[in-house]
């Protein structure tokens, strides 16, 4: 121990106390001190949806590259968004390259896992660093929502944010507050910042005891201890600030009671909720997890009683590549349905989407050998933002020069080993941060922007 003398130690109550408030607050990494709202700007907003498991590439991959590219049949439902999207092939996360475990988790942050698929430390995810930026101006930061399955988002010190899966509870804690009012909150806030200054408080008391290792860990824990500060400092700001009015019904619309046998449905209210959430401005930064990568994603609306992993684990049988391609298709449909709904909502000069940059991915290509290089990928939206699209951009063909996905083999190669091994799914990230103004140079392994669908 590094520590001189024990009765330095600190209180476990008052860390536990500490831990206690940090999970009962949103987000709010970097935020100015102060409980005065900044002046609002004009949003730019993100969001980030993840399909587990990859996709039956055969039938996935488009043949031909620029503007003049055909559909395959699971796309086909994206026709009508053709100007508005961006189909990517070729990209990767070299870290974690013939690791098959944890792809779910690393996707938005392309961290180096253990091949194993034991525990590990990760780091910061692109929503987070996105929130820092867009979430000050929103009474959210940023909201993390599973359908199956857990969180995308990871905070700066690796912890996995937590995910709600109930729309139910969301709506209310978004629109309608909690109970009580604002002066039962307040008080609880009062409570809670109380309890901050007596952590602080013996905390730089331990501070000037230590040795240096300990005392760099304290000061981890006294940052983390200072956001939570911010953060409930924010949260009482808040208070004053009233809900938005929603049209008559809207409650009665998120509170019913779902089957979740009924995917479709029960997919598209949480599409219908984010949308709520963006053109309320509660919050620029969604992450959402459609099914879960280890047993989620049985579709019994079209017959599919498996899951996405059993079927990805295929082995080659025509039938269960068919339900593969079912599958692939039915989720795309959900993208579709769901840039239909932002394309509705109109504002100033434009819509939602114009405004609201969308990637939907996976962080596998190739299931049944968990290859994870040629990484489905789309982009979507953000005009405003200095997106332009109507391309097939791909990484691959400048290489290859043709796809012959009739060579099952080969391909699936091409799906274990990146072909460009430039092409970095972090580049697209780093794009990503500057088109919603987060000044970065670098992000994880990235190389640089992609200029190509930038206008």
């Amino acid at each position: 121990m590094n520590i001189l003398k024990r009765n330095w130690r600190l209180d476990r109550r008052h860390v536990l106390r500490g831990i206690g408030a940090s999970i009962a607050l949103p987000l709010l990494d970097c935020m100015a001190d102060g409980a005065e709202l900044p002046t609002p700007t004009q949003p730019k907003r993100s969001v980030f949806l993840y399909i587990p498991n990859g996709v039956n590439t055969l039938t996935w991959q488009i043949q031909n590259a620029g503007t003049d590219y055909q559909f395959t049949a699971p796309l086909a439902s994206l026709e009508r968004h053709r100007q508005d999207i961006t189909p990517i092939s070729g990209l990767h996360h070299p870290m974690v390259l013939g690791k098959h475990h944890n792809c779910d988790k690393v996707w938005l942050t392309g961290a180096d896992v253990p091949s194993s698929g034991g525990s590990f430390r990760n780091t910061v995810s692109v929503d987070q660093l996105m929130a820092e930026v867009q979430g000050v101006s929103t009474r959210f930061p940023s909201l993390e929502l599973a359908i199956e399955g857990h969180s995308l988002a990871w905070s700066r010190d690796g912890v996995q944010l937590p995910a709600d899966r109930n729309v139910k509870t969301v709506f209310q804690r978004m629109f309608v507050g909690e109970q009580g009012g604002k002066d039962v909150v307040r008080r609880r806030l009062n409570r809670r910042g109380s309890i901050l200054d007596a952590v602080m408080d013996d905390a730089r008391r331990t501070n000037q005891k230590m040795g240096s290792a300990d005392r760099n860990k304290l000061d981890e824990y006294l940052t983390a201890v200072r956001q939570v500060e911010i953060r409930t400092e924010r949260a009482d700001a808040w208070l004053d600030v009233p809900r938005p009015e929603l049209p008559r019904g809207t409650e009665n619309r998120f509170s019913a009671k779902l089957d979740i046998s009924r995917v479709r449905e029960y997919h598209r209210i949480f599409f219908d909720l984010m949308v709520l959430a963006l053109r309320t401005d509660m919050t620029r930064v969604i992450t959402c997890m459609i099914c879960s990568e280890s047993n989620g994603g049985a579709i019994p609306d079209i017959g599919i009683s498996q899951t996405r992993h059993g079927l990805s684990h295929h082995n080659g049988d025509p039938e269960q590549l068919r339900r593969l391609t079912q599958t692939d298709t039915f989720l795309v449909e959900q993208l579709s349905y769901f840039l239909d709904q932002l394309k509705a909502h109109q504002e100033d000069d434009g819509n939602l989407l114009d405004t609201t940059q969308v990637l939907w991915g996976s962080g596998m290509s190739y299931g049944h050998s968990h290859g994870n290089a040629n990484l489905p990928t789309i982009l979507a939206g953000g005009r405003k933002l200095g997106w332009k699209h109507g391309r097939h951009l791909d990484f691959n063909l400048p290489i290859i020069g043709q796809y012959n996905v009739a060579d099952a083999g080969a391909h699936y190669k091409i799906c274990g080993r990146p072909v460009d091994s430039n092409a970095h799914l972090s580049n697209l990230f780093l794009t990503m941060l500057h088109r919603v103004g987060v000044q970065a140079d670098r992000f994880q392994d990235s190389l640089g922007t992609i200029s190509e669908i930038v206008a």
